[in-house]
């Protein structure tokens, strides 16, 4: 097991040394034994309740120095000059055996920090329960994502509208390097400390950028290439965000923050979950457009120490294009086309147009499509299915590549909304079979998974989640 903390070695106002506060009777709900077998922690999973107690907040990790991490952000278009890790400690770094990349590992709901701004840094469970099934859903349908290694029941009640029971969740990133802490420092104007953050991050997630002519734009293009990747795969999974601040766009390119998140049952591009996004700023169709503005927040950020305007400017200019590529890419192949061409871009756009004006459900449609290939009686979806048919079999391979492309790109099974809030109400009352049947069919969503259905339906009329909440 090989635990550093090598962002604790950078200067002493990136972060403030905490302490997690203990748990009363911390109870393991949840181990991910692969991907904790990625990070070489295997010697962990011998002991529960050694596990327990070290994500329960009550041991140190191993060779770890826990921090809370000092970053500000724009929310919701506001700049707030000190956010930081108001419920959350950085636990440690853990160096994968196997490709030697650097992980941290983050205790979430675990006290007050310096950061906390009133707080009590504490996370009811259900918070917990839902990124622990919707990160690791996301991981399996291949959404670039921080992942999740266990959960916790404290013991302890937590207050927030009512009395629930608390719980902590163990975050696995790339790193936690946000745009708002790049943000923290340039608004201090401590141009030195905006340097050690760029040549850090470089090294840890761009590498290839050190040898370039120009660093830090390379570094700053390579940031713009994976937010532009990130949100084509939200928007082809049917995944809202919520809260795109500075604060939760990670220069890795990962999904952060699963505080308000969303999966679209009926199609509806301008569709808004979150409760407290009253102008739909977050929005299902905004999301590239507020990558692009969170991308020229962190250019305003990088050209403080390097670069002219114009410069910055030109690469951000390339994260439309770069976000449309791999968006088409995605969606060709929930399609089933082969060898999508640049004609192909408009059959997408008929296809959407198709979803929003029938109100059909988006996950499920793909595979209906689908199923369309080997029917011969009446159209499902009229006009558009004779033209996507009549595409498909121009194609190479046919029907037959068609369908296993479409059953490869397709999930039968996401993390819906109204599922993921019974799951969560049944913990509450002690059943977490529930919760163990879902994260069965998240773990291979492409897949039948015979007597376990239900997780696939879409809600019915009374069971439609229309709002979400942060609830940490």
């Amino acid at each position: 097991m090989k635990l550093s903390n090598s962002y604790a070695e950078l200067p002493d106002h990136f972060y403030a040394p905490v302490q997690t506060d203990p748990s009363p009777s911390p109870r393991l709900l949840a181990w991910n034994g692969p991907l904790a077998s990625q990070l070489g922690l295997d010697e962990l999973a011998q002991d529960r309740e050694r596990l327990a107690a070290i994500f329960g907040g009550n041991q140190p990790l191993p060779g770890g120095r826990t921090i809370a991490l000092a970053y500000a952000g724009h929310q919701f278009g506001n700049f707030v000059p000190q956010l930081g890790d108001g419920r959350a400690a950085l636990l440690a770094e853990a160096i994968s055996p196997g490709d030697g990349q650097r992980y941290d590992i983050q205790l979430k709901g675990s006290g007050q920090t310096p950061f906390s701004r009133n707080g009590d840094g504490k996370s009811p469970l259900g918070p917990v329960i839902r990124e622990y099934l919707v990160s690791e859903a996301m991981h399996r349908l291949g959404v670039p994502t921080t992942r999740s290694l266990a959960a916790v029941a404290t013991g302890e009640a937590v207050f927030r509208d009512r009395m629930e029971p608390g719980g902590l969740l163990t975050r696995v990133a790339s790193s936690h390097i946000r745009v708002g802490t790049f943000e923290l420092f340039a608004a201090r104007h401590d141009n030195a400390a905006l340097r050690t953050l760029v040549d850090y991050a470089i090294q840890r997630h761009y590498p290839d950028s050190a040898t370039e002519a120009h660093p830090v734009g390379s570094f700053y293009a390579a940031v713009v290439d994976a937010q532009a990747r990130l949100v084509a795969h939200w928007m082809a999974v049917g995944f809202i965000h919520g809260v795109m601040n500075t604060d939760n766009c990670a220069i890795s390119g990962e999904t952060l923050d699963y505080g308000p998140c969303a999966f679209l049952d009926t199609f509806h591009i301008g569709k808004v979950f979150s409760s407290i996004d009253h102008q739909g700023r977050y929005a299902y169709g905004r999301q590239a457009e507020m990558a692009h503005w969170n991308l020229a927040r962190l250019a305003e950020c990088l050209m403080l120490i390097d670069g002219e305007r114009q410069e910055y400017e030109a690469r951000l200019d390339q994260f439309q294009a770069s976000f449309e590529d791999h968006y088409f890419q995605l969606m060709s192949r929930k399609l089933g086309l082969t060898q999508p061409n640049g004609e192909d871009r408009e059959l997408v756009t008929d296809w959407l147009q198709q979803l929003q004006d029938n109100q059909l459900d988006y996950t499920r449609s793909f595979r209906q499509l689908a199923s369309r290939l080997a029917a011969d009686d009446t159209p499902c979806f009229g006009e558009f299915e004779a033209r996507w048919l009549q595409r498909i079999d121009r194609q190479p391979g046919g029907r037959e590549k068609a369908a296993a492309l479409m059953a490869a790109a397709n999930p039968l099974f996401i993390p819906r909304n109204h599922q993921v809030e019974r799951i969560i109400r049944a913990a509450y009352a002690g059943d977490l079979s529930p919760f163990h049947e879902l994260h069965q069919v998240l773990s291979a969503p492409f897949d039948e998974h015979p007597g376990l259905e239900h997780y696939a339906e879409p809600p019915a009329e009374n069971e439609q989640v229309l709002a979400t909440f942060c609830g940490t």
